[in-house]
């Protein structure tokens, strides 16, 4: 079992930047490749970014290419999401997710099976 505790969300103008952590405990974290996600209101989950356990290799949708950038320390224990250029659209809740699968990269909501409980990013125009 794998706990998960975002942290580092917030209220930021446009343009600005913000960086996430999640913290791991309760499983051997290099055992897992992470992801981050988020949902705006009314919006479905979205995929932002994967990290994989095995060699780092990182995947992003075209939204946020350029200006994420996901990272983990596993002797911290933890996974980091830094944003740059951050514009409203941004706007979201945003979840960290732990998972076993196979391949270069995931954006299947499904295949994480540890998720933390979400951190608030505000962009404001």
């Amino acid at each position: 079992q794998v706990q998960l505790v975002e942290s580092g969300g917030g209220l930021v103008q446009a343009g600005g930047s913000l960086r996430l952590s999640c913290a791991a405990s309760g499983g051997v974290f290099s055992n897992y490749n992470m992801g981050w996600f988020r949902q705006a209101p009314g919006k479905e989950r979205e995929f932002v970014a994967s990290i994989r356990r095995s060699d780092g290799y990182t995947y992003y949708p075209d939204p946020v290419k350029g200006r994420f950038t996901i990272s983990r320390d596993n002797a911290k224990k933890t996974v980091y999401l830094q944003m740059i250029s951050l514009k409203p659209e941004d706007t979201a809740v945003y979840y960290c997710a732990a998972g076993t699968w196979a391949g270069l990269w995931s954006t299947i909501s499904s295949q994480y099976k540890y998720w933390g409980q979400g951190t608030q990013v505000t962009v404001s125009s």
